[in-house]
């Protein structure tokens, strides 16, 4: 596994001396296994009340996929059009919310992994998939016909979640702010995400 979130959990594994183990697990199975003691690891607000989240140490987009040729050409056309459309998102990600709450579930149709949604557009099965930047660059990447549209579907903040009162809380955030002040958190993101 490589990351932003990888490569910050190491670097603060390592400065509190704790061994870091990375699962792969359903992105819809994260909360449960944080919840429930299994895994110490984007935040909304109804995520904040099922764990904590520690201090934010990047800012990511939500951004749209589209084929070459889709009449889709920024993240206005879903607001006036999206009763139209069929948009693709990995289920239980920020990007699942926000689709579901602005365009209805009738419009939105859930994948296990972004990669199947991707083929779903690719096949013709959807008009866009709504999906992390970097994630989305990449599949553009590895899918000719393929683009990533210039405008924001959305903009979060990325953290790490703990369960609730969780103890590593304190800790976990004292290190990575030492991780900002010195710099290593920026170099990480830089390394995943460019500032164009």
């Amino acid at each position: 596994p490589a990351g932003i979130d990888v490569e910050i959990a190491t670097a603060i594994c390592e400065k509190l001396g704790y061994k870091l183990d990375i699962m792969d697990i359903e992105f819809g199975a994260i909360l449960g296994a944080v919840s429930s003691g299994k895994a110490d690891f984007t935040v909304t607000d109804e995520r904040k009340q099922s764990v904590d989240f520690s201090t934010s140490y990047a800012t990511g987009i939500q951004s749209i996929v589209v084929k070459e040729d889709s009449p889709i050409t920024s993240a206005d056309n879903l607001y006036v059009d999206g009763a139209d459309y069929q948009i693709g998102v990995q289920q239980d990600t920020t990007g699942d919310i926000y689709c579901s709450d602005d365009f209805g579930d009738d419009h939105v149709q859930r994948f296990n992994k972004g990669a199947d949604a991707v083929a779903a557009l690719v096949s013709g099965k959807l008009d866009c998939v709504v999906i992390d930047n970097e994630p989305a660059k990449s599949f553009v990447a590895a899918n000719e016909g393929l683009k990533v549209l210039d405008t924001a579907y959305a903009v979060e903040d990325y953290a790490a979640a703990f369960a609730k009162g969780s103890e590593l809380t304190e800790p976990f955030n004292k290190a990575l702010e030492e991780l900002i002040a010195d710099g290593t958190v920026q170099k990480i993101v830089d390394k995943y995400i460019s500032a164009d």
